[in-house]
C-alpha cells in the first residue's frame, strides 16, 4: 500500500523547507517540551506531598497504562488515522493537566490525586507515541524520512534542554500550579499546528479499512512484522540493543558517579556530553538527508556505541567520561535515527501505527524494566562488569543485524 501526497505538497522539497513538515515538527516540539515540564511538576508535587516511596509510586504509575495500552494505541492509529489519535491524545493531556492546575488552586495535592493523573497521562501517552511515529510517511515523501528523523531528534534534544529548566523556573515562581499550567498551555499550542498539517490518504483506501476486532487487527499487525523480511530483524535489533543500552545510561550512570565521587555536577557534564553527541547525530541526518547503505551503517554505529558503553565504566575522570559519553550519543543516536527511518520506509503505511507501537514498547516500556536488574547487579558485582555485560548485550543486537542479510543490505529511498 502507498500514500498519495496531498495537492500542493512537493515530493521533491527538502523536509526542512516544507511548511507541512515544519508544522508537524512545531507541534511535536511543543508537546515534547510540555512532557518535560509535566514530569518536573509531577516529581516536585509528589516529593512535597508524600514520602520518598510514595514519590516513586507516583512517578512509576504512568508507566503501567503506557506499557499495557501501547499496542492498542497502534491499532487505533491505523484504524482512525494517526493525526486524529495524536490530536485526541494531546487534547486529553491538555485538559487533564490544566484541570489539575485548576484543582490545585483550590486544594492541596494528595498522593492519590497525583497517581490518578499519572495513570490518565500514561494512557494518553500510549495513544500518542505510536500515532506520532506513524505520521511522517503521510506528510512527506519517502526520500525525506531520514531527514525527518533527524529533525525529530533535534526536537527531542531541544525539549530535554529547555523543558527541565522551564519547569524548574515555573515551580520556583508559582509552585506546581504554574508548572502544570505551563505544561497544559504547551499541549494546547501543539493542537492548532497539528490541525493545520495536511495528511495524505492511503491510496488503497479499501484495504486500509478495519479488518475486524481490535484483537484481530493487533494479531494481523504482529503477523505482518513477523513475516516482513526487514521489519522483523529491525524489531529484534531494537529489542536486544535497548535492553543493553538503557540500564547503564540511566540508572548505571548515577551509580557510577556515586562510586567515583563525581557528584551531581560531574554526572551532569557526562549527561550533557551524551546529549550533545546525540544532537550532533540528529543534525547530521537532518542536513544530509540520506545515508548510503543505511542498514549496514545502523548496525555498525550501534556496535561502536556498545563498545563505548563498556568503556564508560573505566573512564578515570569526568572529562574522559564526558568524551566517551559524546561518542555514545553520536553513534547510538545515529543508529537509532536510521532504525526509525528504515522502519518508516519499509512498513506499509496502513500498518505503521502497529509497527511503531511494537518498537515503542521495547524502547519506552520493556527496556526500563532492566533498571532493577541493573541496580542489583551493580550492588553485587560493581559498575565495571555490569557496564561490560550491558555493552555485550547491546553489541549482540548489532551483530544480529549484521548477520541478517535483509537488514545489512537495507537502503533508504533516494
Amino acid at each position: 500500500m502507498t500514500v498519495t501526497l496531498p495537492v500542493g505538497q512537493d515530493a521533491g522539497r527538502p523536509a526542512h523547507r516544507d511548511g507541512n513538515v515544519l508544522r508537524w515538527l512545531g507541534a511535536y516540539t511543543a508537546s515534547t517540551i510540555g512532557d518535560s515540564v509535566y514530569y518536573m511538576a509531577l516529581a516536585w508535587a509528589a516529593a512535597r506531598t508524600g514520602s520518598a516511596s510514595q514519590t516513586g509510586l507516583v512517578l512509576a504509575a504512568g508507566s503501567i497504562p503506557r506499557a499495557v495500552l501501547l499496542l492498542g494505541g497502534g491499532v487505533l492509529a491505523d484504524r482512525f488515522g494517526p493525526r486524529r489519535v495524536v490530536v485526541a491524545s494531546d487534547t486529553a493531556r491538555c485538559l487533564v493537566i490544566l484541570g489539575l492546575a485548576g484543582t490545585l488552586l483550590l486544594t492541596s495535592p494528595t498522593v492519590w490525586m497525583l497517581i490518578a493523573v499519572a495513570l490518565v497521562f500514561g494512557a494518553a501517552d500510549a495513544l500518542f507515541l505510536p500515532a506520532v511515529g506513524a505520521l511522517p510517511p503521510r506528510i512527506t515523501a519517502a526520500s525525506q524520512l531520514a531527514r525527518v528523523q533527524g529533525m525529530r531528534g533535534l526536537a527531542t534534544r531541544t525539549a530535554t534542554v529547555v523543558g527541565a529548566p522551564l519547569g524548574g523556573v515555573a515551580v520556583a515562581l508559582g509552585g506546581p500550579v504554574l508548572a502544570f499550567a505551563a505544561a497544559g498551555v504547551l499541549f494546547a499550542v501543539s493542537l492548532p499546528l497539528l490541525l493545520a498539517v495536511r495528511v495524505s490518504p492511503l491510496r488503497d483506501a479499501a484495504a486500509a479499512e478495519p479488518a475486524g476486532t481490535a484483537w484481530r487487527e493487533l494479531a494481523d499487525g504482529l503477523g505482518y512484522i513477523r513475516r516482513h523480511p526487514l521489519l522483523g530483524p529491525l524489531m529484534l535489533v531494537v529489542a536486544v540493543s535497548e535492553l543493553g543500552f538503557v540500564g547503564p545510561l540511566n540508572l548505571g550512570l548515577i551509580l557510577l558517579s556515586e562510586e567515583r565521587g563525581w557528584g551531581a555536577s560531574g554526572m551532569g557534564w557526562v549527561i550533557a556530553a551524551f546529549g550533545i553527541g546525540a544532537g550532533a547525530s540528529a543534525l547530521l541526518l537532518t542536513v544530509r538527508g540520506r545515508v548510503p547503505r543505511a542498514g549496514l551503517v545502523m548496525c555498525l554505529t550501534v556496535l561502536v556505541g556498545a563498545v563505548a558503553i563498556g568503556a564508560l565504566a573505566y573512564a578515570p575522570s569526568v572529562p574522559l567520561a564526558a568524551g566517551v559519553a559524546f561518542v555514545i550519543g553520536l553513534f547510538a543516536g545515529l543508529g537509532g535515527a536510521l532504525c526509525g527511518a528504515l522502519t518508516q520506509t519499509a512498513a506499509d503505511p496502513a500498518y505503521l501505527g502497529r509497527v511503531t507501537s511494537v518498537s515503542t514498547l521495547f524502547t519506552h516500556a520493556l527496556a526500563p524494566l532492566s533498571y532493577p536488574v541493573t541496580g542489583a547487579a551493580v550492588a553485587l558485582l560493581g559498575t565495571g562488569p555490569v557496564f561490560v555485560a550491558s555493552a555485550c548485550l547491546c553489541a549482540a543486537g548489532a551483530a544480529a543485524g549484521l548477520l541478517l542479510a535483509p537488514l545489512r543490505r537495507a537502503e533508504l529511498p533516494g
